[in-house]
């Protein structure tokens, strides 16, 4: 988030339903988010938490299971995401194909074969067909039992060759715990989009859940080349407002809050992953809070910054401040702490 000037930062609290009104659901959060790392699920559903009201984990379990309106996949960076199924077409159709070169070199990295590769996409759909939906170590079983590699990182390259290719998606919560479904069995067929209005589309949903940005902000975001982001942002520069450090947003609010109440946030808090620098709010805290091998901790935001880490500890909430805390500040956090484990287990 760069050298983001106060108000642009309290905005963007406001565009991330961080302050202002909660949402009342946890499909409206990924709506105006429009796309939620989820590598992590329990941390992705911990950012709808923070950002509704009323909502519980089991909600979240519910849109993805029975309702079919959230599904995660490889979109943005090549990550997992939480997104809306309807939303699910044009993230797929922009950011999948700047993917495909790295997952092919990685799978030649664990000794899968391009042959191997589609003979292992034909497997999955035959098992998905006939069988699914599938965890992952059915699927991994299935196909080491047609002779494909899936030692080492070889089945999760496998598996996200082939949701690239729009074949596959997580679907269902089972257990513990997403299992794998066919796109078409589980969404259906999937309409073609014409790239400049998907374009147009992505800047202004991306502005709406994290304006005020730039169009840097946007391209590291989705994972995607400068000029597709800079081409639909200039789609939509008509309905745009800019500010005086630079950034861009779909509009101005009128009042805005100074920061969000003290907030327990999840793992890869979308907070920290939606623009180009994350400094404002984690500043010299960042070794803390972000580890050598790239997970994002779970953390709490004191006066719209990072101020602690917490983790979950035999049914607890242990919290870790990093910064001194008050005890009013205290009191906030462990209230939060209650209403995490509320969530968790409603």
């Amino acid at each position: 988030m760069g050298h983001a000037s106060d108000r642009t930062l309290a905005e963007r609290f406001r565009s991330q339903l961080l302050t202002g009104p909660p949402a009342v659901s946890g499909l409206d959060v990924v709506e105006r988010l429009l796309a939620v790392q989820a590598q992590d699920l329990r941390g992705a559903r911990l950012a709808l938490r923070a950002r509704s009201e009323g909502v519980f984990a089991s909600d979240i379990d519910r849109a993805l299971t029975q309702d079919r309106s959230l599904v995660v996949s490889w979109l943005n960076r090549g990550t997992l995401h939480l997104v809306r199924s309807e939303d699910y077409p044009m993230l797929q159709a922009l950011t999948a194909p700047a993917q495909v070169t790295g997952n092919e070199r990685r799978l030649r990295q664990e000794s899968v074969s391009p042959d191997q590769a589609e003979e292992a996409l034909r497997v999955i759909q035959r098992a998905l067909a006939n069988q699914g939906p599938l965890v992952r170590k059915d699927l991994g079983r299935r196909l080491a039992d047609a002779g494909i590699p899936t030692a080492g990182q070889a089945l999760v390259h496998l598996l996200m060759y082939a949701s690239l290719r729009g074949a596959i998606v997580r679907g269902p919560v089972v257990g513990s715990e997403q299992a794998f479904v066919l796109v078409e069995d589980w969404l259906g067929s999937q309409p073609p989009l014409d790239r400049g209005e998907a374009l147009a589309m992505l800047a202004r949903r991306y502005l709406a859940g994290h304006g005020p940005a730039t169009s840097r902000d946007l391209a590291k975001w989705a994972g995607l080349p400068l000029r597709d982001a800079r081409a639909g942002v200039s789609a939509i520069e008509d309905d745009l407002v800019e500010g005086p450090d630079g950034t861009l947003a779909c509009g101005v609010f009128d009042e805005v809050a100074d920061a969000p109440s003290p907030r327990l946030l999840g793992a890869f808090e979308p907070l920290l992953l939606g623009w180009e620098s994350r400094e404002p709010v984690v500043g010299h805290l960042a070794p803390g809070l972000i580890t050598n091998n790239g997970v994002f901790r779970a953390f709490a935001l004191v006066g719209g910054r990072a101020a602690a880490t917490w983790r979950l500890d035999r049914g607890r909430v242990v919290i870790e401040p990093l910064v001194r805390i008050d005890a009013r500040t205290r009191a906030a956090l462990d209230a939060e702490a209650e209403e995490v484990l509320r969530f968790l287990g409603g």
